[in-house]
């Protein structure tokens, strides 16, 4: 359930400058070059902000990804937000000198650039493991942010695991990380999915440091284990939304007995990549997604 992969690699700010350009209406965004913020244990962390106008989207890849999975919504967005990408320690450009790759600990990774950034109003968009981040960040920035967006996750914050079933899910990667990961990420895509684009994800995702997937997957895990999954949510007091594809059933009750507000969005034939597999009907739907929490925010 709920991991994520790596972004089609596009080279820093030349990337970003690039997707501008070829948006429509790209003139109206803003790039800026690469930027680094220290985060609470001072791991350097990498982040880029294109565009302008609040609220501000930051976007936060999920499990073995980078900054570069939001490449086909970067320049979409930029045109009428500021938006804003990061690396998680341990990923992408961002220092890797983290020894536990906790959510609370990457909540304050996400932190440490929103608060650089200067932003006044945040959705926090998360997809996979990114929405369990999200959710830390969030709990870290009361005053900040003002919606979340998970993208393909979040199905069932009341879902319990056993140690013993994570133990299982980790066995193969421990034993083999880049045989594992392949082999644990293959399920996520529809038959429909591009091949090239399935291929490429496979490989980047297997490339991933073990010792921080490792890390982040039992950390991210253990909350369904411990019930943290849940109770994160409960001192969140913000409207929550998702984005999903059609693999996993989405438990709204369940979610709704923890969040403020909840609602989901279910792209029909979706897979977990569907922000890249299919960018333009997602891009509509999460486009409507910070349009209903913008409105919430004016009542």
């Amino acid at each position: 359930m709920m991991v994520g992969a790596k972004a089609i690699r596009v080279g820093g700010a030349a990337g970003c400058l690039a997707l501008l350009v070829l948006a429509a209406g790209g003139a109206r965004a803003q790039t800026e070059w690469p930027r680094v913020v220290s985060s609470g244990d001072d791991v350097p962390i990498s982040y880029e902000v294109c565009g302008s106008g609040e609220p501000t989207l930051v976007f936060v890849h999920g499990w073995s990804c980078d900054s570069r999975y939001w490449r086909a919504q970067v320049p979409h967005f930029a045109q009428n937000h500021r938006v804003i990408t990061l690396d998680l320690a341990g990923h992408g450009h961002s220092g890797a000198a983290r020894e536990r790759c906790t959510m609370a600990s990457f909540g304050q990774d996400v932190r440490a650039v929103v608060e650089a950034s200067g932003s006044r109003s945040v959705i926090l968009i998360g997809h996979s493991m990114g929405g369990s981040v999200i959710a830390e960040a969030a709990r870290l920035m009361p005053d900040l942010v003002v919606g979340l967006i998970g993208v393909d996750t979040l199905e069932d914050v009341e879902y319990r695991m056993s140690r013993e079933e994570l133990d299982g899910m980790l066995a193969p990667l421990k034993a083999d990380f880049r045989a594992g990961s392949r082999g644990f990420v293959a399920g996520m895509f529809s038959p429909d999915t591009d091949p090239g684009l399935r291929e490429w994800i496979l490989a980047d995702m297997s490339s991933a440091p073990p010792a921080v997937a490792l890390s982040a997957m039992e950390e991210m895990m253990m909350q369904y284990v411990t019930g943290e999954a849940a109770a994160v949510f409960d001192a969140i007091r913000i409207p929550v939304m998702t984005v999903n594809g059609e693999l996993w059933p989405v438990n709204v009750e369940a979610n709704r007995r923890h969040m403020v507000s909840y609602d989901a969005v279910i792209l029909k034939g979706a897979d977990h990549f569907l922000m890249m597999d299919r960018s333009e009907e997602f891009n509509r739907a999460l486009e409507l997604r910070i349009m209903m929490i913008m409105l919430t925010g004016e009542e």
